[in-house]
């Protein structure tokens, strides 16, 4: 995450906080930014130096003017005035991270080779809140090259539980190993 990232990402949560609207700012920060995702063309359009920034401004005025919440629609013309368009991403995840820590949440980050089931993730979470004494969010992530079991990033920390994971382990083990 960029400095700039931080001081606009950080700025906003706080007027959010001063307006108590955090909650409703995060989950259209969140809506935008998948819609930014999707759309990635849109980004570029609106970081484009060779269309005033004005013209830029009223897409922005014109997408999300009438249904998303004024402050978040006057934070990104700012960004797009400030040529820092790209920076959204990143200004998300400050004001993710600021909200997280004002409400106490951790993240966790779980990687497994198939998706969870909502039993198999209530159970990991109620675990990780257990043991960290906050509320847990998760962020699941599919990805098939860890065979099986699952990894899990939660305050700055890995556990690892996959076959990959313990494979590598095991090949470190044996390649070490002088015969």
């Amino acid at each position: 995450m960029t400095p700039s990232a931080r001081v606009y990402g950080g700025s906003l949560y706080d007027l959010a906080a001063a307006e108590q609207k955090t909650e409703e700012i995060r989950e259209q920060l969140n809506i935008v930014r998948q819609l930014f995702r999707e759309n990635p063309d849109y980004i570029r359009l609106l970081s484009e130096p060779s269309i005033p920034a004005k013209d830029r401004e009223d897409l922005i005025e014109e997408a999300f003017g009438k249904s998303a919440e004024r402050y978040l629609v006057n934070f990104m013309k700012l960004l797009c005035t400030k040529n820092l368009m790209r920076e959204f991403g990143g200004c998300c995840d400050e004001y993710t991270r600021k909200y997280n820590l004002d409400n106490n949440i951790a993240e966790a980050v779980v990687t497994s080779a198939v998706p969870l089931t909502e039993e198999q993730a209530e159970a990991l979470k109620a675990r990780l809140s257990k043991v960290s004494g906050k509320e847990v969010s998760l962020v699941r992530r599919v990805d098939p090259r860890v065979l099986a079991g699952i990894r899990v990033e939660f305050e700055g920390k890995q556990m690892d539980g996959t076959v990959k994971g313990r494979l590598s382990g095991l090949s470190r083990v044996i390649s070490d190993t002088n015969v």
